[in-house]
């Protein structure tokens, strides 16, 4: 992490706090619940060292935290696909889409006897996500896996009940993979109508579906998943690798992407040998002018830990550290707000 934009950080925390000492502040921000935990570590920290400023976020989901924040709700949105040229529209395009974090969107399975790693091919996820695959020990599946003892137990697909970024992005790639998945459940969205399995709310959700239902397999975002125990599919890349989602599988997808000037960057199948497959940035979303200065200052100090400082916090929670470049391109655009 580059110095300058730590000590930058600590600058801006300094004088945030000083100037509201006899003036506390409350910032309320909600959205996608893909980077929640994140968010919430960052609003702790931060209080710390800024005692007269308190940072709520909620984990609601992309759609509704882009609606919340849309609606002058919340202060703060947070999306895992930024926002629409239409969202921005009606937003009156005060508005600035930051790269926060990012991270990876893992395929678990909860498979009695059958342990992390199970190799799944492109066909193979299609034929999950579609219906047509309906046993684990299908013989598309095994053909990947000739050393798993892979039982006949019913293959139970758990998705998105909410509008979601994860939902957005997983989809995107799939679409990107898989044309019969693309005309038969439609383009990528935050919400689609899956043809087969079951819902759950939020990550969380479908992470409890997973853990209390044997056969079950559903996407949720790579922390989810490790705090939680679950076991990992490897997934077959555009290289035909197969390749287990880690920190460092994500962060090589990552490096090959260059931000445009608006920040919203889609990775939906990157090409590279040792890339994971479904990688992703996740924004936060603020005002370019606020009507009340404190909060403001609240907001750009906030964001310009979770930049700096916040990072490192971020493997620890299953999360991809941003690249320094990013940082850097963050940061400036965040010093506009007003």
């Amino acid at each position: 992490m580059n110095l300058h934009l730590i000590t930058g950080a600590f600058a801006a925390s300094l004088l945030f706090s000083v100037g509201l000492q006899a003036s506390p502040v409350t910032i309320n921000g909600s959205g996608a619940t893909f980077p929640a935990p994140l968010y919430m570590r960052w609003a702790s920290d931060f209080k710390k060292s800024n005692p007269d400023a308190t940072v709520n976020y909620q984990g609601v989901g992309s759609g509704a935290g882009v609606k919340q924040f849309t609606e002058g709700i919340t202060d703060f949105g947070a999306s895992d696909v930024a926002m629409s040229d239409l969202e921005i529209a009606k937003f009156s395009d005060n508005v600035l889409l930051l790269p926060a974090s990012a991270g990876t969107i893992v395929l678990a399975y909860n498979i009695p006897g059958v342990p992390a790693g199970l190799k799944l091919s492109r066909q193979a996820v299609a034929g999950i996500l579609l219906g047509s695959l309906k046993v684990w020990n299908d013989p598309l599946i095994a053909k990947e896996n000739p050393d798993s003892k892979l039982p006949s137990t019913p293959v139970t697909v758990v998705t998105r009940a909410d509008g979601s970024g994860t939902t957005a992005v997983f989809t995107a790639h799939i679409a990107a993979t898989s044309p019969e998945f693309l005309s038969k459940v439609g383009p990528p969205d935050k919400s689609v109508q899956w043809p087969v399995g079951v819902s759950g709310k939020g990550n969380d959700g479908v992470t409890a579906l997973i853990k209390q239902t044997p056969g079950a397999i559903g996407y949720v975002e790579y922390g989810y998943a490790v705090n939680n125990k679950l076991t990992m599919a490897s997934l077959q890349n555009k290289s035909g690798n197969f390749v287990a989602p880690t920190i460092e599988s994500g962060a090589a997808t990552l490096a090959s992407v260059a931000l445009p000037a608006n920040f919203r960057a889609f990775i939906t199948d990157p090409e590279g040998a040792n890339d994971y497959p479904i990688a992703t940035f996740t924004w936060l979303l603020v005002k370019k002018t606020y009507t009340d200065a404190a909060k403001a200052a609240a907001i750009k100090a906030y964001v310009n830990y979770g930049l700096t400082t916040g990072q490192q916090a971020a493997p620890e929670l299953g999360y991809i550290s941003l690249p320094a470049s990013v940082v850097e391109k963050v940061t400036a655009a965040l010093q506009t707000v007003k």
